[in-house]
Protein backbone atom coordinates (compact mmCIF):
# COMPACT_ATOMS: atom_id res chain seq x y z
CA UNK A 1 0.00 0.00 0.00
CA UNK A 2 2.92 2.50 0.53
CA UNK A 3 4.15 2.73 -2.87
CA UNK A 4 0.83 2.98 -3.96
CA UNK A 5 -0.47 6.33 -1.70
CA UNK A 6 2.86 7.21 -2.44
CA UNK A 7 2.15 7.53 -6.61
CA UNK A 8 -1.48 8.56 -5.30
CA UNK A 9 -0.12 12.01 -3.31
CA UNK A 10 2.73 12.35 -5.75
CA UNK A 11 0.58 12.84 -8.69
CA UNK A 12 -2.19 15.43 -6.55
CA UNK A 13 0.48 17.25 -5.12
CA UNK A 14 2.15 17.53 -8.41
CA UNK A 15 -0.63 18.35 -10.25
CA UNK A 16 -1.36 21.02 -7.24
CA UNK A 17 2.20 22.14 -6.80
CA UNK A 18 4.71 21.31 -9.55
CA UNK A 19 8.22 21.91 -8.84
CA UNK A 20 7.55 22.98 -5.58
CA UNK A 21 7.55 19.24 -4.64
CA UNK A 22 10.99 18.89 -4.45
CA UNK A 23 11.08 15.01 -3.90
CA UNK A 24 9.04 12.18 -3.59
CA UNK A 25 10.40 8.87 -2.25
CA UNK A 26 9.59 5.81 0.18
CA UNK A 27 11.92 5.51 2.29
CA UNK A 28 11.80 2.49 4.94
CA UNK A 29 7.85 1.80 3.30
CA UNK A 30 6.98 5.15 4.48
CA UNK A 31 5.74 7.76 1.63
CA UNK A 32 8.21 11.09 2.38
CA UNK A 33 7.59 14.36 0.50
CA UNK A 34 10.33 17.51 0.64
CA UNK A 35 8.40 20.43 -0.34
CA UNK A 36 9.50 24.05 -1.15
CA UNK A 37 9.16 26.02 2.34
CA UNK A 38 7.51 28.67 0.48
CA UNK A 39 4.73 26.75 -0.31
CA UNK A 40 4.87 24.40 2.94
CA UNK A 41 1.71 25.85 4.39
CA UNK A 42 -0.36 25.43 1.32
CA UNK A 43 0.58 21.55 0.77
CA UNK A 44 -0.38 21.05 4.30
CA UNK A 45 -3.65 22.76 3.89
CA UNK A 46 -4.36 20.64 0.85
CA UNK A 47 -2.98 17.56 2.66
CA UNK A 48 -5.46 18.26 5.36
CA UNK A 49 -8.71 19.37 3.42
CA UNK A 50 -8.55 17.45 0.22
CA UNK A 51 -11.61 15.18 0.49
CA UNK A 52 -9.65 11.68 -0.69
CA UNK A 53 -6.21 12.39 1.00
CA UNK A 54 -8.12 13.81 4.55
CA UNK A 55 -4.71 14.24 6.59
CA UNK A 56 -6.89 15.54 9.35
CA UNK A 57 -4.39 14.31 12.03
CA UNK A 58 -0.61 16.05 12.61
CA UNK A 59 1.01 13.20 14.61
CA UNK A 60 4.13 14.88 15.03
CA UNK A 61 5.78 17.81 14.18
CA UNK A 62 9.68 18.63 14.82
CA UNK A 63 12.88 19.98 13.37
CA UNK A 64 16.71 18.78 12.50
CA UNK A 65 19.45 20.34 11.40
CA UNK A 66 20.74 19.34 8.06
CA UNK A 67 24.84 17.69 8.06
CA UNK A 68 26.26 20.62 6.29
CA UNK A 69 24.97 22.49 9.37
CA UNK A 70 23.40 25.57 6.58
CA UNK A 71 19.81 24.45 6.73
CA UNK A 72 17.33 23.67 9.19
CA UNK A 73 14.51 21.57 8.82
CA UNK A 74 10.41 21.18 9.77
CA UNK A 75 9.10 17.42 10.12
CA UNK A 76 5.74 16.77 9.76
CA UNK A 77 4.07 13.22 10.11
CA UNK A 78 0.32 13.56 9.05
CA UNK A 79 -1.92 10.44 9.65
CA UNK A 80 -5.58 9.76 7.40
CA UNK A 81 -7.18 7.55 10.61
CA UNK A 82 -10.14 6.23 8.40
CA UNK A 83 -7.87 4.95 6.14
CA UNK A 84 -4.50 4.55 7.85
CA UNK A 85 -2.49 6.30 5.67
CA UNK A 86 0.18 8.43 6.93
CA UNK A 87 2.79 10.30 5.20
CA UNK A 88 5.99 12.50 6.16
CA UNK A 89 6.26 15.72 5.01
CA UNK A 90 9.59 18.20 5.09
CA UNK A 91 10.61 21.05 4.23
CA UNK A 92 14.49 23.41 4.79
CA UNK A 93 15.06 26.47 5.44
CA UNK A 94 18.49 28.60 5.28
CA UNK A 95 19.90 28.58 8.91
CA UNK A 96 20.30 32.23 8.72
CA UNK A 97 16.57 32.81 8.03
CA UNK A 98 14.82 29.98 9.49
CA UNK A 99 11.14 30.85 9.15
CA UNK A 100 8.54 28.76 8.74
CA UNK A 101 4.36 29.64 8.56
CA UNK A 102 3.02 27.86 11.62
CA UNK A 103 0.55 25.26 11.27
CA UNK A 104 -1.45 25.90 14.31
CA UNK A 105 -4.32 27.50 11.80
CA UNK A 106 -4.86 23.67 10.66
CA UNK A 107 -3.91 21.71 13.47
CA UNK A 108 -4.40 23.70 17.72
CA UNK A 109 -1.98 20.57 18.49
CA UNK A 110 0.85 22.07 16.41
CA UNK A 111 1.56 24.64 18.99
CA UNK A 112 3.48 23.22 21.15
CA UNK A 113 5.40 21.02 19.02
CA UNK A 114 6.08 24.57 17.17
CA UNK A 115 7.40 25.75 20.81
CA UNK A 116 9.63 22.81 21.44
CA UNK A 117 10.98 23.12 17.89
CA UNK A 118 11.78 26.84 18.14
CA UNK A 119 12.86 26.34 21.48
CA UNK A 120 15.90 23.32 20.78
CA UNK A 121 16.54 24.49 16.95
CA UNK A 122 15.68 28.37 16.72
CA UNK A 123 13.06 27.68 14.04
CA UNK A 124 10.66 30.71 13.87
CA UNK A 125 7.22 29.45 13.12
CA UNK A 126 5.15 32.98 11.44
CA UNK A 127 1.35 33.82 12.86
CA UNK A 128 2.39 31.22 15.82
CA UNK A 129 0.27 32.97 18.41
CA UNK A 130 2.73 32.66 20.86
CA UNK A 131 6.25 31.65 20.20
CA UNK A 132 8.51 31.62 23.28
CA UNK A 133 10.38 28.82 25.12
CA UNK A 134 9.07 25.72 26.16
CA UNK A 135 11.36 23.73 28.03
CA UNK A 136 14.70 26.11 28.35
CA UNK A 137 15.11 29.16 29.83
CA UNK A 138 13.97 32.12 27.90
CA UNK A 139 17.31 33.75 29.21
CA UNK A 140 18.84 31.21 26.72
CA UNK A 141 20.58 33.15 23.59
CA UNK A 142 21.15 30.23 21.44
CA UNK A 143 19.15 27.00 20.60
CA UNK A 144 20.91 24.00 21.86
CA UNK A 145 20.01 21.53 18.84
Amino acid sequence: MSQELLNKVSEKLNAQFGTDVLSAELLYDFPVFTIHHNKIHDVLSFLKNDEELNFHFLTDLTGMQTEDEKHLGVIYHLHNMMKNYRVRIKTFVDMNKPDVPTATDLWPGANWMERETFDFYGVRFKGHPNLKRILNVEEMDYFPM
